[in-house]
């Protein structure tokens, strides 16, 4: 008997208020749930994509405090969903947050999370710049954790898509499914995302679940879009061709990991810390 999971991926437009990014992100968590999707993933930053430094550190609180992220598990619950919120600021040491994904359960509750480990501090050129580590704190382990349909789901984000022995870790640790949530740039975007998504599939021989956001965002910065689901033999199965809030949904055959991984063993040649 074949595994099947049917997943969605929410691509999405964040701006700098909380409760307006949910809002605007319910009609599309509804129709992936409508569609039959068992695990739902949404971008990077979607709790709040604010550069403003000030302003996302006075907004950081705990999972258990934020009430938007309350909300967010209240979401899961209501739609029967495992639902995996890309990232939200979460804090954590005096002037910093981590970037933090967070799984909710069907019943509501937060079963993990993973704190982004490697952090975005670039010089595109033409005056785009970023540093992301003048105000999130690195995550230090990478996670693995089992998921819907008896599937393990191992957690990355954004930039860590650069860093292959990460992926070798969680492909290593029998992670099946890998998620992405990211907010690439548009230069980086357009550039690289679509060849970096498909080889860290090949790579590791399992799924990615790659949400993205896309456009003009508030605090002016422009991202890439073009969500996407791809297959363990690096086979785009889903993709938005855009930068517009969508849903991508997938069926995946979850044997289809294992199957592949016999042919080309690769995902065994680099070494991690353990995972948690």
């Amino acid at each position: 008997m074949t595994r099947q999971l049917r997943v969605a991926a929410v691509q999405l437009r964040s701006g700098i208020h909380a409760a307006e990014n949910r809002e605007h992100a319910l009609p599309l968590l509804r129709e992936a749930a409508a569609g039959g999707a068992q695990l739902i993933v949404t971008p990077e930053n979607t709790l709040r994509l604010d550069r403003d430094r000030d302003r996302l550190l006075a907004a950081a609180n705990s999972p258990e405090t934020d009430v938007e992220i309350q909300r967010w598990a209240r979401l899961a619950q209501e739609l029967g969903v495992w639902l995996l919120m890309g990232s939200a600021g979460i804090a954590a040491m005096p002037g910093k947050v981590f970037n933090r994904s967070l799984l909710f359960h069907p019943d509501g509750h937060l079963v993990a999370h993973y704190d982004k480990i490697h952090l975005f501090d670039v010089q595109l050129g033409g005056g785009e710049s970023y540093c992301e580590s003048a105000t999130v704190q690195a995550g230090r382990h990478p996670v693995i954790v089992d998921g819907p349909g008896d599937s393990r789901l191992g957690l990355t984000i954004c930039y860590d898509l650069r860093f292959p022995h990460l992926y070798a870790a969680l492909a290593q640790g029998g992670a099946e499914i890998i998620t992405i949530p990211a907010a690439f740039t548009y230069t980086t975007g357009q550039a690289h995302w679509s060849t970096l998504i498909r080889a860290r599939a090949i790579d590791t021989g399992a799924f990615i679940i790659a949400p993205a956001q896309g456009g003009r965002h508030q605090d002016g910065r422009t991202t890439w879009g073009h969500s996407m689901i791809v297959d363990p033999w690096g086979q785009v199965i889903a993709q938005l061709e855009h930068n517009e809030p969508g849903v991508l949904t997938a069926e995946l055959d979850l044997d289809l990991v294992a199957t592949t991984r016999e042919k080309i063993p690769a995902w065994r040649g680099a070494m991690m810390p353990p995972v948690n």
